[in-house]
């Protein structure tokens, strides 16, 4: 019960802040942004993460179960160095880099998000699946189940709380790294960001970050909620019991 009101305590004084801000109207000769216009730009943000989050997830998942498969485990280090790259080169030149490579906006955005999203995921379901005990999938297979049946009904829900975790990384640092996206065009509440950084006014910038941390946080609390429900129970006693 406390942890849920410090959230809402802490979402409160973020929200709290934007609507100040934005109720400031203008600072000096610069207008501040119009409530409508955060609402809009906190939408495209949520897309933009969104979108990023959903392709990594698509891909992240079969590479990181890919990489357990004894047939396969020649290539994980591959896999994995692969998707080293977007967390090795700087987040802006990464993302410039896109931009210049497939157009300033939200596709390159997109793309760079992407890229940063997915090694969380790879490394986590990787770890996810290595760590079913190997002990209980000889018993699988002993009571007569296919290699495909234990990696669907033993392996995946076994390491099902493991891939969650990484998907809630991956999204938390993504909310973040979408607000740098709004130095090529992408929208989202970066472009709040990045105006006020041009004008060096830091109620804007304030304006833009208010609301991406309370996204982030949001957006934490509920993944958080999520690992705790596709956690199975008996996983949750031995976690308890350590």
């Amino acid at each position: 019960m406390k942890k849920y009101i410090k959230l809402l305590v802490l979402l409160t004084v973020l929200i709290g802040v934007t609507v100040w801000m934005t109720s400031l109207g203008s600072v000096g000769i610069f207008k501040m942004f119009p409530p409508q216009k955060v609402l809009s730009a906190t939408v495209e943000h949520l897309k933009i993460v969104g979108a990023a989050e959903l392709m990594a997830i698509i891909v992240g998942i079969p590479i990181g179960f890919i990489s357990t498969r004894k047939a396969l485990r020649f290539i994980s280090p591959i896999l994995i160095g692969i998707a080293n790259v977007g967390q090795t080169v700087p987040t802006l030149a990464f993302i410039g880099i896109a931009g210049a490579l497939i157009g300033m906006g939200y596709k390159a955005a997109v793309v760079a998000l992407f890229a940063y999203a997915i090694l969380p995921i790879i490394r986590n379901t990787y770890a996810g699946i290595k760590s079913v005990d190997p002990t209980v999938k000889e018993a699988a297979v002993g009571m007569g189940l296919s290699k495909k049946q234990v990696a669907f009904r033993i392996e995946l829900p076994l390491a099902r709380s493991v891939i969650i975790t990484g998907i809630r990384t991956s999204t938390i640092v993504n909310v973040g790294t979408a607000a740098v996206a709004g130095m090529i065009g992408a929208g989202g509440l970066g472009e709040l960001i990045v105006t006020g950084i041009a004008v060096r006014v830091t109620e804007i910038i304030i304006q833009g970050a208010a609301p991406t941390a309370a996204l982030a946080i949001m957006l934490d609390a509920l993944l958080r909620e999520a690992e705790d429900w596709m956690t199975p129970h008996g996983l949750k006693v031995i976690k308890q019991a350590q």
